[in-house]
C-alpha cells in the first residue's frame, strides 16, 4: 500500500536530484552509510583513551569520504571490517552516555544511573509502524517514536511520551531495537525514521543497533536539531537522509516554548551541516502570530543557507498541552494558524526560491 503521491512524487527531476543518495539506497541500488562505515577498519576502541578516540574518528572520517565518494560513484563490494569505524562511534557515544552531552543542554547526568533533562535513563520505544503521513518521497516511513526530549514545547502534540510519561514505553537494547528495524524494512518500510520525542538522548542504543542490522535500509534523523557537536559528529556518516524541525526564528521564541537558551546558533549549525552532508528535507511548521519573527526569518536562512533542500512548510500546527490547558498564558498561540498566514508563508517562500516537498 502506497499513497499515490509517494509514487508520483518521483517523477519530479527536483526531487530525484535534491534526493538522490537517500533514493539509491532505497531501491537497495547502493549501501546505507551504517554499512560503509562497518567496512572501515579501525583499531580496538577499547583500549583507546577518549582524546585518542576522537583523533582516531577524524581520520576514519577522512576515509570514509573517500569510500563513500567511490561508492556513489560505482559498483563497491564492502567487506564487514572487524574492529571498524562504527565500534569507534559506539565506544565514543557510550562513554558521553555516562557524562550526558548528547544535546547542546550538556546536563552532564550518568545516564546509566538516572535520567537526563531528557526525562529518560534508556531507551524506551513507545510505538513503531509504517507510517503513511510522512513526506511523499519518505511513505512508507519505519517510524520509530522513543520517549523524552530534550525540549519542552508548551504545544508538543506528543507531550504523552515526551514531557508526562517518556519512560512509559518498553525498554530497548541495541539487538531488539535492530530488529525492529529489520522488521519494519521486510514490511515495506523506505526508511528508519528515528523520532519521538526526539531521537538524540538515546543515541548511544541506535548506533549499536546498526552493529545487529542485517537489512539495507536509509536511515532518517527526524529531530529538533538541537543535538550537541559530538552527536553531530557521530551521525555524520550514518544518517542518509535529514528530517530537521526548525520550529524558531529567534532566541526568544524558543525559550518562552520550549524552555530552551541560544536556539538559533545551534539549530543554524546543525542544520547547515546536515545540509551540507547528506540528503533534506526542513520541516518548519507556522505558529499563528509569528511569521515575522520566526517563519520568515527560518525561510530567509533557509533559502541563503541550504540550496539544495526540499523544505516543507506545515500547517499541521494546533494548540495542544499547556496551551490548550491554559489558553491565556499563550493568547497568541492559542489558535490555528489562518489560512491568510499560510498563504503568506508560502508565497514568501516561493519569492525565495525557496522548492517545496510535495506533498499530499
Amino acid at each position: 500500500m502506497l499513497r499515490p503521491d509517494s509514487i508520483f512524487v518521483w517523477d519530479d527531476p527536483e526531487v530525484r536530484r535534491r534526493l538522490s543518495w537517500y533514493r539509491a539506497v532505497m531501491n537497495d541500488e547502493k549501501p546505507a552509510k551504517f554499512r560503509i562505515c562497518k567496512s572501515i577498519q579501525a583499531r580496538d576502541p577499547s583500549k583507546l583513551g577518549t582524546k585518542e578516540l576522537w583523533e582516531l574518528h577524524d581520520r576514519l572520517s577522512k576515509e570514509f569520504d573517500a569510500v563513500f565518494s567511490k561508492v556513489k560513484a560505482e559498483d563497491v563490494d564492502l567487506d564487514e571490517a572487524e574492529p571498524n569505524f562504527l565500534d569507534v562511534k559506539i565506544e565514543i557515544a557510550n562513554r558521553i552516555y555516562e557524562r550526558c552531552e548528547f544535546c547542546e543542554r550538556r546536563c552532564g547526568v550518568n545516564r546509566k544511573e538516572k535520567e537526563g533533562v531528557c526525562g529518560v535513563d534508556k531507551a524506551y520505544v513507545h510505538s513503531y509502524f509504517l507510517h503513511y503521513g510522512e513526506e511523499a518521497p519518505l511513505v512508507p516511513s519505519g517510524t520509530i517514536f522513543y520517549g523524552g526530549c530534550n525540549f519542552k514545547c508548551v504545544f508538543c502534540q506528543n507531550y504523552d511520551i515526551s514531557q508526562e510519561y517518556p519512560k512509559d514505553g518498553v525498554e530497548v537494547d541495541a539487538l531488539r531495537l535492530a530488529l525492529i528495524q529489520k522488521e519494519l524494512r521486510e514490511d515495506g518500510a523506505r526508511n528508519i525514521n528515528h523520532v519521538g520525542g526526539d531521537p538524540t538522548p538515546n543515541l548511544n542504543v541506535i548506533l549499536e543497533s546498526f552493529r545487529y542490522l542485517e537489512v539495507n535500509v536509509p536511515q532518517l534523523w527526524n529531530s529538533n536539531m538541537f543535538c550537541s557537536e559530538e552527536t553531530m559528529k557521530l551521525l555524520r556518516e550514518v544518517i542518509d537522509i535529514w528530517l530537521p524541525d526548525f520550529k524558531y526564528g529567534n532566541d526568544r521564541c524558543a525559550e518562552r516554548l520550549s524552555l530552551v537558551k541560544n536556539y538559533w546558533k545551534v539549530v543554524t549549525r546543525n542544520v547547515k551541516w546536515a545540509h551540507d552532508w547528506a540528503d533534506i528535507i526542513i520541516r518548519h511548521l507556522v505558529l499563528p502570530n509569528h511569521l515575522e519573527c520566526c517563519t520568515k526569518p527560518i525561510l530567509k536562512w533557509i533559502a541563503e543557507n541550504c540550496p539544495r533542500a526540499l523544505v516543507n512548510i506545515m500547517e499541521q500546527y494546533r494548540p495542544e498541552y499547556l496551551v490548550a490547558r491554559y489558553p491565556e498564558r499563550w493568547r497568541e498561540i492559542a489558535r490555528r494558524p489562518s489560512f491568510n498566514e499560510m498563504r503568506e508563508a508560502y508565497e514568501y517562500a516561493k519569492r525565495l526560491g525557496i522548492v517545496f516537498e510535495p506533498v499530499s
